[in-house]
């Protein structure tokens, strides 16, 4: 049944007013059929079977007929119908999407909300009269499936928002035009860091050398740094026999998820959506003791999930991905060390890219849902009791959100904000006591007796897709030297001064620094230019004056000037900067 989807203050408001979309439609477009329509984190939208195709000018004429509808002051009436007669009302109404989900009702009534002469099947919440929305706009229209079954009706979602007054509206508005500006899929495309094919499928990234060396380095960093704290990288299949995923009860929670059923032979092999199956054999590959815990096995390992197509979005919803992925076997006795470390981990991670807007989100289990959680009541507690030891141990606040563990263990979710303000997972810390025990995982305690590791899933930058993705609409695609995929661009004024840079450009190349010399046959003021749309963050231009002097001009992508300096100068400055991870 429809109903507020969030807890956000406006929702009573924003539901309303996809109400009153609705009813906009119904008079503009006669013989429409109604799905549902929730209110979202920043508005709400509607999907609708709707006799043509919607147009940018349908959508101000919807806006006109619902202002219609505010003006009119129309009460929100609530009423309980027995099913009979709300099924009999739907079907004549000829509304086949609605009585297919009060059919399947369990309750003998329903609830229904009515206001001038638009009739819902909703749960509500709804503001008491039409003139209490606020300031509209609808924004786009796009496809999506009844139920969504990509085997089911296609249907028109038409998004819109609402907010207080006009001035958060257009506050909202502004907002949104700087998302698109910052739109990871624009970027990505004029910078040429990444593209897909049609011939190679939807949801499968194809890195352009720019982007694979976003890619690179952001792995290097990470493996470097957890090579130091002790992890012990490994390289594990993208394979598997599906038996290995019914022990660890991915495939009964993830079956809908995976890619399908391979056959070779006799044997059955899937796409693995998980990494942890593979890093368990290893950890069994060999009898372990208390002194070789805790046991970090850390990998970029290649991971595979069959989203519907229309749930696809950039680099931020892919079929394939990699996740810096980490699991940590220990004693009971080190969880709260190995957690606070962890921690620590992801906040120095997030100091070095520049993220600063996150926050803690303690996911817990469900105890209704037995169905997608495991049922082990203490388990559960006392899995969700150390993880909020650990955050006590670390002064960080944090908000419950029941209902978003993993199936088999309690999580903390690292969100970041992205420039709309929408809240995303990125890194998470899974404390798990149940694949253990499903994989009878051992190891020889100090009382030479054999005992239960506890594993501890952590991915400190996420996947690269969806990292990258964060970045770069963080810094709209001027990324940090260190990440740059050029980071200084040599231009010579004249052909006369190729061979003065040339000599820093291969003193750069040798230093591993990521320069290019552009030689081509093209004026100073485009090639600077060029090089500022593509957010080169160093130019380095010469001339025969700077010949002379034995100096370069240097001038940074913002557009600024530096004075001129040695060709030395400039070497030490853009190390420091690489160096330092600036």
């Amino acid at each position: 049944m429809s109903g507020s989807h969030t807890n956000h203050p406006l929702a009573p408001m924003r539901h309303s007013t996809a109400h009153v979309m609705a009813q906009a439609v119904q008079h503009l477009f006669p013989g429409a059929k109604f799905a549902f329509g929730p209110d979202t984190e920043d508005g709400f939208y509607y999907d609708i079977e709707l006799p043509r195709p919607i147009s940018q000018d349908d959508l101000a004429a919807l806006e006109a007929e619902m202002r219609k509808s505010v003006a009119s002051q129309s009460q929100f009436v609530h009423e309980d119908w027995p099913k009979g007669r709300a099924l009999e009302w739907f079907r004549e109404h000829d509304q086949p999407f609605k009585v297919e989900w009060i059919s399947q009702l369990p309750d003998e009534t329903v609830s229904i909300y009515r206001h001038g002469d638009f009739t819902d099947l909703c749960a509500g919440p709804h503001v008491s009269n039409t003139a209490d929305i606020g300031a509209f706009k609808l924004l786009s229209s796009g496809g999506a499936y009844w139920r969504g079954d990509e085997k089911r009706e296609q249907l028109t979602r038409i998004y819109g928002t609402v907010w207080n007054n006009q001035q958060e509206l257009d506050d909202y508005l502004e907002r949104l035009e700087e998302a698109r500006r910052r739109d990871h899929r624009r970027i990505g495309k004029d910078l040429q860091l990444f593209m897909f094919a049609d011939e190679v499928g939807p949801g499968m990234p194809l890195w352009l050398p720019k982007g694979a060396t976003i890619r690179r380095e952001l792995e290097r960093y990470v493996t470097d740094l957890e090579l130091r704290q002790g992890y012990q990288h490994v390289s594990t299949p993208d394979v598997a026999k599906v038996d290995l995923y019914k022990t660890s009860g991915h495939w009964a929670h993830y079956k809908d998820a995976m890619f399908p059923v391979m056959k070779a032979g006799d044997e059955e092999l899937v796409l693995r959506p998980m990494n942890c199956p593979h890093h368990i054999q290893i950890y069994k590959f060999t009898q372990r003791s208390y002194r070789d815990l805790p046991l970090r096995i850390a990998e970029f390992g290649t991971m595979w999930r069959y989203e519907k197509s229309g749930e696809l979005s950039g680099l931020s919803r892919v079929r394939r991905m990699d996740l810096n992925d980490a699991h940590i076997f220990c004693t009971p006795e080190q969880i709260l060390d190995e957690i606070v470390g962890v921690v620590q981990l992801i906040e120095s991670v997030y100091d070095v890219l520049g993220i600063t807007e996150h926050w803690y989100r303690l996911s817990l289990w469900d105890p209704s849902d037995r169905e997608k959680y495991v049922d082990n009541p203490p388990m559960w507690e006392m899995g969700e009791r150390y993880l909020k030891e650990a955050m006590a141990r670390l002064h960080l606040e944090y908000v419950e959100a029941p209902g978003e563990a993993a199936f088999y263990g309690p999580k903390i979710d690292i969100q970041l904000r992205d420039p709309l303000g929408h809240s995303e997972t990125i890194s998470t810390i899974q404390l798990d006591f149940h694949l253990p025990n499903q994989f009878q995982l051992e190891y020889v305690g100090e009382d030479s007796k054999e005992h239960r590791p506890v594993m501890i899933h952590r991915g400190v930058i996420g996947t690269l897709v969806r990292m990258i993705a964060f970045l770069i609409e963080k810094y709209a695609g001027a990324f940090p030297v260190w990440l740059s995929p050029v980071q200084a661009r040599l231009i010579p004024i004249t052909d006369r001064n190729v061979d003065y840079l040339r000599g820093l450009h291969e003193r750069l190349l040798d230093l591993q620094v990521r320069s290019e010399l552009d030689q081509r046959n093209e004026k100073m003021q485009r090639k600077i230019a060029e090089a500022q749309t593509e957010k080169v963050p160093y130019m380095v231009v010469a001339g025969g004056r700077d010949e002379e002097a034995g100096t370069v001009s240097v001038r940074l992508r913002s557009g600024e000037q530096l004075p001129p300096m040695a060709p030395a100068e400039f070497v030490n400055r853009i190390l420091d900067d690489i160096r330092n991870r600036r």
